[in-house]
């Protein structure tokens, strides 16, 4: 039986270069997410954020971000407190993960930040509708990336093991797709093991 990490890692290759298949592949990797939201904090490190937030340090400040894959909301949490004038929503395939994101979120965030089940391939947002998309250790959708990131707004993808991560997607092959839908001023990011993509929707 395929353990965890090869199946993430499997359902991230899939899911980018044959989309269709991810008809197939949602429900099992909701159920795996959904047996690991208990203990999945225990799961991460010190390094998680580093460079998701080396990759915001000179982005302008944003009134509206999605966090998509946002787990137990570690990402969207650090976005908030980084933004205190944003506006934060987490998304996430998992309804338990959504569950441990809301029962973590400080009471200081509540007003800014709030989290719901969806589906990143088919995102219940109104075009052009998000400032800021944040993507940590997250399969890219990047039609719907392009659909709902706003013209001059910004896509950050980061991955806390850098190529170690289950769920990656090289570069250059983030490079390419996001170009051929109008992203553009690309910047990688680092801050081992951590490493992270910026984009900005042209």
């Amino acid at each position: 039986m395929i353990d965890a990490r090869r199946f993430a890692r499997l359902a991230a290759d899939l899911a980018v270069r044959r989309p269709l298949l991810w008809r197939v592949l949602r429900g099992p990797l909701r159920r795996m997410f959904d047996g690991l939201a208990p203990t999945w904090e225990t799961r991460i490190g010190p390094h998680h954020l580093g460079a998701l937030l080396l990759a915001l340090e000179d982005v302008d400040p944003p009134r509206r971000v999605l966090d998509l894959g946002t787990g137990t909301g570690v990402a969207a949490k650090a976005v908030a407190e980084r933004f205190p004038e944003a506006e934060v929503t987490g998304l996430d395939l998992s309804p338990a993960m959504i569950e441990e994101a809301g029962r973590r979120l400080p009471e200081e965030l509540a007003a800014r930040v709030r989290f719901a089940v969806a589906d990143a391939s088919a995102l219940p947002l109104a075009d052009g509708s998000v400032d800021l998309v944040t993507l940590m250790n997250m399969i890219p959708f990047f039609d719907e990336l392009a659909r709902v990131t706003a013209p001059g707004g910004t896509v950050v993808l980061s991955f806390s093991r850098g190529d170690e991560t289950p769920i990656f997607v090289p570069f250059d092959r983030l490079r390419r797709e996001l170009g051929r839908r109008g992203f553009a001023e690309f910047a990688d990011f680092s801050a081992d093991p951590a490493t992270a993509l910026r984009a900005t929707r042209r």
